[in-house]
């Protein structure tokens, strides 16, 4: 079971990334998995949003909740070059 700590400790992370250029992989259920490119734009106590660049699905913005990256329901890369699309 996931503790307060561990799930600070994400959170954490990712305000270090705040701004960045990055790579969202999420688990839609039933063998779906979406994949979008997007900055991470807010990191609130219980979730984080990301701005996709990519508005053809009719939604700007998407809201995870950090147990999503610990359950690996959603997986994020950060861009190495943020001026470049190089993934690390």
């Amino acid at each position: 079971m996931a503790t307060v700590q561990t799930l600070d400790k994400i959170r954490q992370s990712l305000q270090r990334h705040l701004g960045k250029k990055i790579l969202l992989k999420a688990n839609k259920g039933r063998k779906q998995i979406i994949t979008k490119k997007g900055i991470l734009e807010k990191v609130y106590p219980s979730v984080f949003v990301v701005k996709l660049d990519d508005e053809t699905n009719g939604y700007s913005r998407v809201s995870y909740s950090y147990s999503d990256l610990l359950t690996a329901n959603v997986k994020l890369q950060v861009f190495k070059d943020q001026n470049k699309l190089h993934v690390s």
